[in-house]
């Protein structure tokens, strides 16, 4: 905040003038002229300069601390619902959600609409992305840009895309996340159905077969998509998602959900061996 500055007026500025003592009027005499008026106070230049410098970079220096409208953040934080997954393996959590999954850095994407949306993820970003099975820290070039794939655990039920593209310093606007995560069955389990959410749109695959998407700019809502009824094999099946944002918060969450339409337990989730 800027100091007010007082001027000291000079000697006799600012205070009436004593009036001249006046005889009587002879014939002849010329009234006396009128007195000048005392000098103005003013600032000096030099105080003027001053004043207005430091106002100047007063404004530089809020400028340079405000964000520009639309401007990503590329520094990195630390992300707060996320850790580095550091197990072999991983069960769902109490409610059937996979906490689990292998996420690509983010791709520059555009549009909600299912027309859009299906163009988006049909087009071939890297080779094999739709087989793929990354490892922590492999990397793809999309664009002429390096992207890494990152092994991450959810502290919550669902994977904040926003605080893991925040932590990297990457945009999370306007963006295509892709993610995979491996389903270990000890057995055959037939009539299960994938159940999703996300925030904005997204599209959905299971070994190889797409099975859900859902588009538009929404909110994440626990099971807003369901598929048709499934049969997850013995073994490893591959679940792999294609999440487009266009602005603001970002995320998704997934289970799977039993012929009873009950949490699916009994499987764990992973991704492979991860890096150190």
């Amino acid at each position: 905040m800027l100091k007010t500055c007082h001027i000291q007026s000079e000697p006799g500025a600012g205070t009436a003038r004593p009036r001249a003592r006046q005889g009587k009027k002879r014939h002849g005499d010329e009234p006396s002229p009128p007195l000048a008026p005392g000098p103005v106070p003013t600032r000096g230049p030099k105080k003027l300069i001053m004043i207005r410098f430091l106002v100047f970079l007063l404004l530089l220096i809020i400028l340079a601390r405000s964000p520009i409208h639309g401007a990503e953040n590329t520094t990195r934080h630390p992300a707060p619902s996320l850790t580095h997954s550091d197990s072999a393996e991983k069960a769902p959590d109490a409610a059937g959600f996979i906490q689990r999954w292998l996420i690509l850095e983010p791709i520059g994407c555009n549009g909600l609409t299912d027309s859009a949306v299906q163009a988006a993820v049909k087009a071939e970003y890297f080779p094999n992305q739709f087989t793929v099975v990354p490892r922590d820290g492999d990397s793809v070039t999309v664009g002429g840009t390096n992207l890494i794939w990152h092994a991450v655990d959810t502290k919550e039920y669902n994977v904040n895309l926003y605080h893991f593209a925040h932590s990297l310093g990457k945009p999370s606007s306007f963006v295509l996340f892709w993610a995979v995560t491996v389903v270990n069955c000890s057995e055959e389990i037939p009539g299960v159905r994938l159940a999703i959410g996300s925030n904005a749109a997204s599209v959905w695959w299971v070994n190889g077969q797409e099975v859900i998407g859902i588009y538009g700019d929404r909110q994440t809502v626990i099971d807003d998509g369901v598929s048709r009824r499934l049969t997850l094999k013995k073994g490893q099946n591959i679940v792999r998602c294609a999440v487009i944002n266009g602005g603001g918060a970002t995320d998704f969450c997934a289970r799977f959900l039993d012929p009873n339409e009950k949490p699916l337990k009994g499987f764990t989730v992973s991704v492979g061996e991860v890096a150190k």
